[in-house]
């Protein structure tokens, strides 16, 4: 086509706008351009079209090449065994069901395995496979509990995906610096830097890496910089003191008691409380001791309470907060950050040389019991106390649900939390065995995975005779859930006999057997389920 050729046709999107003017008045209207009205007018449009089409696409510029990613990063940590690695792709597949009724049938749900699993594949130290990144990706992306152990099975590639893809920025900011590598302890010029220069995640990462090689050297670093931080960014890094938190610490923290942002101070008091030897925890003790006593003028020792009728400048600088929350009474409110101040150590000294199981079986006068109890609840959880926790949750068998001191299961849960393990276990069996299931589900989230021997057979004792109660079977569901998942997968043998349709009594409820009887099948099909996760995930000759 010659120059002029070109000048005188109409344009390309000239042409391409007639056609589709063309297009949608009809051929019967207007015909395109060199074609006479009739029968084919209709294909002369088409095959205008089409040329038109093919001049479009020839006649586009080529865009710019992008640069191209660089290769993700390599993964040292051995691959999963060829069965886990298929069990963990049948795992991602599972979906929740969706039928109405509670009821899910007998089948195990394989979503709510994946969080043990994930625990097992890291604590063996496998690497993820590259090709099930992004089924673990959007499961994680979907269940924020799953975000931890997933980026940990996933390594350093989930990072380099979430980069590529929008959906999976999540990984980004859960992981503190988006995978930034934190300098060794033999690098101080890049500790400096990163800390000076770093972005805020990424100098988080850096505190908290330190502070777990070299507590003082992590200290230091944050109170270098400390007066000229944003507030916000001062009580984030106060929070990262926590892990190795010693009498070292002292010095700094006090400073913090100066602070002009009324949350650092808090956060710095809260932290020297929890050492019993520190200056504030002192001067708690002393507050506190002042407002309790015992009182041996009466028939049998009373323990007496005188709360504070003011709230000084110097407890407000120790952290007491002065304004009371609505509802509570403003020297109640001063009285149990006194007391959840104090060292609990101190108490037995001040009480006439009882101990804490004592202290406890003492009356307390005027209707200050629960108030009193509530705050050395929280004091033992604070300090991690466990003879004052054990006298506070008294014993399981006790009539009382509450136990002596505690005043809710939320409390009686964080004082558990204090205990070891194997002790934990046997105060929740104790109590399930005098007060059932009803109230000891929130008690078993706090319990070690697999529960031990005794708490396993507490559950499904309790469970076993809550069915043959006819008992409301659905009410039950959660602590089902819970035994699919921490059980002892070796107890699996002993609900065989578990598995038959009752008999029902006459006053159970509707269906109850059949449902009983689906939900232990399901139960003894998840922990054979489970024991099989755990062999695939064991190297062969290990």
């Amino acid at each position: 086509m010659s120059r002029t050729t070109a000048a005188a046709g109409p344009s390309l999107p000239d042409a391409w706008e007639d056609l589709v003017t063309t297009a949608l008045l009809g051929t019967d209207r207007r015909t395109p351009a060199g074609c006479t009205p009739g029968p084919g007018a209709p294909v002369a449009l088409l095959d205008a079209a089409a040329a038109a089409t093919v001049r479009r696409r020839a006649g586009l510029r080529p865009a710019r090449a992008a640069r191209r990613p660089r290769p993700a990063p390599q993964d040292p940590r051995p691959p999963l065994p060829p069965a886990a690695a298929r069990r963990l792709a049948l795992l991602l597949s599972d979906r929740p069901g969706t039928s109405g009724g509670g009821r899910r049938g007998s089948a195990p749900d394989l979503m709510e395995l994946l969080p043990q699993w994930l625990a097992a594949a890291n604590a063996r130290g496998f690497a993820a496979p590259p090709a099930a990144l992004p089924a673990l990706l959007d499961a994680a992306r979907g269940r924020t509990d799953l975000r931890p152990a997933t980026l940990r099975f996933a390594g350093p590639r989930a990072l380099w995906l979430a980069r590529l893809n929008p959906d999976w920025r999540f990984a980004l900011r859960s992981t503190p610096g988006g995978g930034t590598s934190v300098p060794g302890a033999g690098d101080p010029e890049g500790v400096e830097r990163l800390w000076q220069e770093g972005l805020f995640a990424e100098r988080v990462a850096l505190l908290t890496a330190l502070r777990s090689r070299d507590p003082g050297a992590a200290r230091d670093l944050l109170a270098a910089t400390w007066a000229t931080e944003r507030a916000q960014d001062r009580l984030l890094f106060l929070d990262s003191l926590r892990s190795g938190l010693g009498p070292a610490d002292e010095p700094f923290l006090e400073q913090a008691l100066a602070d002009r942002s009324r949350n650092v101070r808090a956060t710095a008091a809260e932290l020297l409380s929890a050492l019993p030897g520190s200056a504030l925890a002192a001067r708690m003790a002393v507050r506190a001791g002042t407002c309790v006593a015992v009182d041996h003028t009466g028939d049998v020792p009373t323990i007496t309470v005188e709360a504070p009728h003011e709230c000084d400048a110097g407890m407000e600088r120790d952290g007491v907060v002065a304004k009371a929350p609505a509802g509570r009474g403003e020297r109640a409110w001063w009285l149990g950050q006194l007391v959840e101040a104090a060292p609990l150590d101190g108490w037995p000294r001040r009480l006439g040389g009882r101990t804490p199981r004592e202290i406890m079986a003492l009356p307390v006068a005027d209707g200050w019991r629960s108030e009193l109890h509530a705050a050395w609840c929280r004091a033992a959880v604070r300090q991690r106390n466990a003879p004052w926790s054990r006298a506070l949750l008294g014993e399981p068998s006790a009539p009382e649900a509450g136990g002596p001191g505690a005043v809710s299961l939320a409390e009686r849960a964080k004082l558990l939390g204090t205990l070891g393990a194997a002790e934990r276990a046997a105060w929740v069996a104790g109590f399930i065995e005098t007060h059932g299931l009803s109230e000891a589900f929130q008690l078993l989230g706090v319990c070690a995975v697999p529960w031990a021997a005794p708490l396993g057979r507490a559950v499904v004792d309790a469970l076993n005779i809550a069915r043959d109660a006819g008992s409301y079977p659905w009410s039950f569901s959660g602590v089902m859930g819970l035994a699919e998942r921490c059980l002892d997968p070796c107890e699996a043998g002993r609900l065989d006999a578990l598995l038959a349709v009752p008999d029902e009594p006459e006053n159970a409820s509707p269906g109850a057997g059949s449902y009983w009887s689906e939900a232990f099948q399901r139960l003894v099909t998840t922990l054979r389920l489970r024991a099989v996760m755990l062999e695939e995930l064991t190297p062969a000759g290990a």
